[in-house]
């Protein structure tokens, strides 16, 4: 009996996990690694907690709990990672994160004893490299997506580079968050234990906001000023890394600084080819009669979108040129560095990427498109109050007409159908 409550605990979770747009698909490899982060009481009351950000007051109700025991249990779990806590308005506020990009990272984000890290690290390994259910329910469902590449900045001409949005660039964020922190790398902290990590740094990913404030106050990342945020990315791009960010133009949760053999979100472009967009608004362009064949630009692709091909030339058959794979390619500006000749250029795309504005509004569009919007909206852990129905809202009256279709089947609400309607007159 004893065993089959703790699996219902986990099997919460679980259901709980996945009411995110993007959560966690059910694996023998999931329950493992769930129980190494929580424990069988903890995995319970964590199914119970909201969507949205909670007080301890309002977890104690849903727990059933005297406030300071619920509170001492919120704080242990942000002290792990597992939440992230904050303070709002005088009140502190807890938010469970999705698995990724969330408490999965956080666990490897520092070298730490409270665990067994390298178990962890191949059941994460196992679960994100060799099962393909969780990349593909991250990364290839649904258009909109949790995570953009921010263009290299140095890659840029000076002509183009007037063109770069602020939210387009990765020092913009660094230079406007009220935080920043560092941690270790989630993905290469994995791959090492694994036998498999490359050689680029590992104290290199950056949080920002309110995530960065939690994490430094738990001591799971390191807080910087501006100077190291700016010289981290740098160093970042001096390796050929791609910077990898939170898919939203207001105040940007996380940047990873991403190479292709260790990243989930690079090796599952490679693995499933040509994915709803996560490019930046700019593309290389070959100049092929100064292309010598080198190999270089083909050689530091994180995604493998050039390769080396004949040039076609009947005076010289053995002559290659690189060519660009527009579908898969990034546009991080990763190969215009490596170009002794200068074949390569960025240029602007022809039609740009739509970004979603902030957190909100990404996570209703992405609930949108993969079906749970009626989780964000009917979240029976804890109510939603009227600030927070609005906002949602706000996002879906804001909405082509036929995404606003799709979340009125959705949610099947007259009331939602006639706010779209009325907004449409």
């Amino acid at each position: 009996m004893a065993h089959r409550t703790a699996r219902d605990s986990y099997h919460s979770l679980v259901e709980r996990l996945n009411r995110f747009p993007q959560g966690a698909p059910p694996s023998e490899l999931l329950f493992r690694i769930l129980k190494i982060l929580f424990s069988e009481r903890e995995a319970g009351l964590v199914a119970s907690l909201p969507i949205k950000p909670f007080t301890a007051a309002k977890a104690a109700r849903a727990w059933k709990m005297p406030l300071g025991e619920a509170r001492d249990v919120l704080d242990s779990l942000a002290g792990r990672g597992i939440l992230i806590d904050g303070e709002h308005e005088g009140t502190t506020r807890y938010s469970l994160p999705p698995p990724m990009a969330g408490f999965f990272e956080f666990s490897m984000m520092r070298v730490r004893g409270d665990i067994d890290q390298k178990l962890l690290a191949r059941l994460f390994y196992r679960y994100l490299n060799v099962e393909e259910d969780f990349i593909k329910a991250l990364f290839v469902n649904g258009e909109t997506q949790l995570g953009r590449v921010f263009v290299d900045e140095g890659a840029l001409p000076e002509d183009k580079s007037l063109h770069v949005l602020d939210y387009e660039r990765a020092s913009e964020v660094v230079k406007t968050a009220r935080h920043r922190a560092v941690g270790v790398c989630y993905c290469r902290h994995k791959m090492e234990h694994a036998a498999e990590a490359c050689d680029a740094p590992m104290d290199i990913c950056l949080t920002f906001g309110n995530v960065a404030d939690s994490l430094s106050r738990h001591g799971v990342a390191r807080a910087i000023d501006v100077a190291e945020g700016l010289d981290l990315l740098q160093q970042a791009r001096d390796r050929r890394l791609v910077q990898f960010g939170e898919n939203v133009r207001r105040n940007v949760a996380f940047i990873c600084n991403c190479c292709g053999c260790c990243c989930e979100a690079l090796i599952g472009i490679k693995r499933f080819g040509s994915v709803y967009p996560i490019h930046t608004n700019f593309l290389p362009r070959l100049d092929a009669a100064s292309c010598t064949g080198c190999g270089q630009c083909v050689d530091v692709c994180p995604v493998q979108a050039l390769s080396l091909v004949s040039s076609g030339d009947p005076k010289r058959p053995r002559r290659r040129v690189a060519r660009l794979d527009e579908r898969v390619c990034l546009g991080c500006g990763v190969c215009i560095g490596v170009c002794d000749r200068r074949s390569l250029t960025l240029e602007a795309r022809t039609g740009r990427v739509l970004t979603p504005v902030n957190t909100v509004h990404r996570t209703v569009v992405m609930a949108i498109e993969r079906g749970t919007l009626a989780h964000l909206v009917f979240d029976n852990r804890v109510q939603w109050n009227h600030r927070a129905m609005a906002a949602v809202l706000g996002v879906i009256l804001k909405l082509p007409p036929l995404k606003q279709a799709l979340a009125s089947r959705q949610l099947k609400s007259r009331y939602l159908e006639r706010l779209i309607e009325r907004v449409r007159v």
